[in-house]
């Protein structure tokens, strides 16, 4: 992701967006969305314990905000997963150096929706599963697709998924998205947390996140909320 003082380059994005040449339509970094069948293997709701997922895919608040606006979901935190806690922070993150991948926190009502179900959103609307180590204008391995499980039901469900879209060659390229086991979640800085509601106007966000939103809406609207949930006010 460029941060917050990156500006030049940006701006004339945002200009030559705002103009219609480019990024007309919506979906994943200015992509159109993918409409993916269900998970073939899936928990059925049930009234429970609140659960967590742990995805990453590419920057952090472009992720965060699509489950903001996920009915089911009850708070989202962006952060840090796949390195040591040592090196959990921005400047070292973005070095590509740390094992992290910029990620968000999903805690859900297993009621409301299922994990299966946050999959679905996640390679749909949130991003291309078809980029290493990219996604969109960012580079590097702190921007990977990857799902981090927390359990043995997570891991099935996962690898189920991504087998089921690779053989319906729903994206015409092989996913490389990882799966992989969550040893910790590091909460990112708190200028980074609900960054789309607080930002709307950013152009980063703009061009590449507030697309992704609008075809959450359209591709999902039994899932869409209209007033997001925020860090600040959970």
């Amino acid at each position: 992701m460029y941060g917050i003082a990156k500006n030049g380059w940006w701006i004339a994005l945002l200009a030559l967006a705002a103009v219609g040449t480019l990024w007309n339509t919506s979906g994943r970094s200015g992509e159109a969305a993918v409409v993916l069948p269900a998970p073939a293997v899936d928990n059925t709701r049930a009234a429970g314990p609140m659960q967590t997922a742990v995805l990453a895919g590419g920057c952090f608040w472009g992720v965060q905000g699509v489950y903001q606006y996920t009915k089911g979901v009850k708070k989202v935190l962006s952060g840090y997963s796949g390195g040591d806690r040592s090196t959990a922070q921005y400047e070292k993150v973005g070095t590509g150096r740390t094992g992290h991948a910029e990620s968000v926190e999903i805690v859900f009502d297993p009621k409301e929706i299922s994990y299966g179900e946050i999959l679905q959103i996640f390679f749909s609307v949130v991003h291309d599963p078809t980029q290493l180590d990219r996604q969109g204008p960012d580079s590097g391995p702190q921007y990977r697709s990857n799902i981090f499980y927390t359990g043995e039901s997570q891991r099935n469900i996962a690898q189920a998924y991504v087998a089921q879209l690779g053989q319906a060659k729903v994206f015409g390229r092989a996913i490389v998205t990882r799966i992989d086991p969550l040893k910790a979640f590091y909460a990112a800085e708190e200028y980074h947390q609900d960054f789309l509601q607080r930002n709307p106007r950013h152009p980063y966000i703009v061009i590449n996140d507030l697309p992704k939103i609008d075809s959450l809406r359209k591709v999902f609207p039994a899932y869409y909320r209209d007033s997001p949930i925020t860090v600040k006010g959970n």
